[in-house]
């Protein structure tokens, strides 16, 4: 039998949850999301789909492993240190590993029984801001703040024109002829930034990240001053 490239093992290894979990995460990654169902599931493992069934609850129960996988391979904020350097490394993993399994932030978005990663990096994450001084409805604040913007910015750069299609320069392209007569603005943007040599967009990332959090941190430094 043979299977999407590198996702059928050529023996057959024992079968388990955390076995049928990264067989999924690397199905999802290789051909998307939509292609992830116990059927073809159990066809990658080389098992019948009763078999899988002893080890994963149905699709529900897959995906919500499949976020916890992903959710596994983030490093925690450490305990100790700056506050922002923390929150900024903390973004970045998380960025990364989302950008290595693109179909993931919809999935995050849709679950209702978180597992115990999921929960872990929420805490670490609120538990970091609360030493750092923040009150606990500012630890909220900041929580939605830093994540809404890790997860948008990610599902805007995954969805970029690709190479494979030209990527920015042909956009730039075919929308060239009448951008200086009717979005002068834009004109503007594309010529004297976009065109330039070594852009790329998700150099942006850090300017929005630090942006953030220094927002953050004068808001949580004034909301301090003036409970004293």
């Amino acid at each position: 039998m043979t299977g999407s490239p590198g996702l059928a093992s050529t023996g057959r290894p024992p079968l388990t949850r955390d076995r049928a979990l990264t067989v999924a995460v690397a199905l999802a990654d290789a051909e998307g999301l939509a292609q992830v169902s116990m059927r073809r599931l159990a066809r990658e493992l080389q098992v019948e789909a009763m078999s899988l069934y002893h080890h994963v609850t149905n699709k529900d129960d897959i995906l919500d492993g499949m976020v916890e996988a992903v959710f596994g391979e983030i490093p925690l904020p450490p305990d100790d240190g700056d506050w922002t350097t923390a929150m900024r490394h903390r973004a970045a993993a998380i960025r990364t590993a989302l950008v290595r399994h693109p179909w993931a932030i919809a999935v995050m978005q849709s679950r209702t029984a978180p597992g115990p990663q999921t929960l872990k990096h929420l805490d670490a994450l609120l538990g970091s801001c609360r030493r750092a001084g923040f009150s606990v409805p500012m630890a909220a604040h900041a929580a939605s703040l830093i994540d809404s913007y890790v997860y948008g910015f990610v599902l805007q750069e995954t969805n970029l024109p690709g190479e494979e299609t030209g990527g920015v320069d042909a956009v730039v392209e075919s929308v060239m002829p009448g951008l200086d007569r009717d979005y002068p603005h834009l004109a503007e943007l594309t010529v004297e930034h976009v065109m330039q040599p070594g852009y790329r967009y998700g150099d942006e990332f850090d300017y929005g990240i630090s942006l953030i959090l220094e927002g953050l941190d004068a808001a949580a430094r004034h909301e301090t001053s003036g409970r004293h």
